[in-house]
């Protein structure tokens, strides 16, 4: 039935919200893992950990990729191209630029800063469909970046080479929100031009070589190096493929494709906490009080930015 924006029947969407929660716990979990493999080996460096997560991943994205159904209209070179373009800069370059930003930084602040790509994703869609920004999302944006620079600002109070650390590491962790929010711009089009199912699998298996091919062109004698990893180590790469990378991964878009990215986006609003809060009970980090009013105005920003603004975006992407 036509309509000017996409429907969602209340089952599916029902479904597609527990996706997405589910998706924002596991990948909540992301940072706590990547900060323990860390702690337990300061010689190791973020393309050989995110090759170890990207290798576990590879096989389950390659057979969901085989096993899912293609559309019954054959994807052009357009598209294919644009896929390819998605799973590079959405998994492989997002990853690695936070991969890299948690070496200078906590958990909670990465967490806290890679949650300003909802204010991206509405941005780049505003100036994509060339509308103007209202002032509710001008107090938006002020609000989470106001947040996170509060966050950014106590965590590098200590002294000035930690707060030179925390700028740096705040730097790679933006730049990787900015790609993820590019990712997101794609996604609504690709799942209708390959199914929700195969656009995961093809998107994610590029984004996997990626980084694979990243560490053997960096890493001197790349094969040896991964037999010297300890199995904490190795055990935790898995866990980072699995329980980071492959189920959330497949939760999200399954997500997207029943409620849409902005609603999607919406239902993430508690990955933050969650993520200081097994900082906290895992990592011994913690928040000063004015932190954790900075991470209140995040989120706050990131909800009135985008609630409103859903069907808009949701109407745009239908007619990408």
């Amino acid at each position: 039935m036509p309509s000017s924006s996409p429907s969602y029947p209340r089952k599916h969407a029902l479904f597609g919200s527990i996706c997405v929660l589910l998706s924002a716990f596991l990948f909540a979990i992301k940072a706590i893992l990547i900060k323990t493999a860390y702690g337990l080996d300061p010689t190791l460096s973020a393309p050989a950990l995110l090759a170890l997560r990207m290798v576990s991943a590879l096989p389950f994205f390659l057979l969901i990729a085989y096993i899912a159904p293609k559309n019954p209209t054959p994807p052009s070179i357009k598209d294919w191209g644009l896929l390819l373009l998605a799973g590079l800069i959405g998994y492989y370059l997002a990853s690695i630029l936070d991969f890299i930003g948690l070496t200078f930084i906590t958990a909670s602040l990465e967490r806290i800063i890679l949650f300003l790509y909802p204010t991206l994703t509405v941005l780049m869609m505003a100036a994509l469909h060339q509308r103007a920004i209202h002032l509710r999302t001008i107090l938006a944006i002020a609000l989470s970046y106001g947040g996170t620079i509060i966050v950014m600002l106590g965590e590098g109070a200590q002294a000035a080479e930690a707060h030179s650390n925390v700028w740096t590491g705040s730097f790679f962790v933006f730049a990787s929100a900015v790609a993820y929010a590019l990712y997101l711009i794609m996604t609504p089009t690709l799942i209708r031009r390959f199914g929700s199912w195969r656009f995961t699998g093809l998107a994610m298996s590029v984004a996997c070589i990626a980084s694979l091919i990243h560490y053997l062109i960096v890493q001197p004698e790349p094969i040896a190096s991964l037999t010297h990893f300890s199995w904490s180590i190795l055990g935790l790469g898995v866990a980072l493929g699995i329980f980071s990378t492959v189920l959330p991964a497949t939760f999200l878009m399954q997500g997207i494709a029943r409620v849409g990215a902005a609603q999607a986006a919406m239902l993430s609003a508690g990955g933050p906490i969650i993520t200081v809060v097994l900082a906290v009970a895992f990592l011994g980090e913690s928040l000063s009080v004015v932190q954790w009013l900075g991470c209140g105005l995040n989120i706050i920003g990131v909800l009135m930015i985008t609630l409103r603004p859903a069907k808009q975006i949701e109407k745009a992407g239908a007619t990408a």
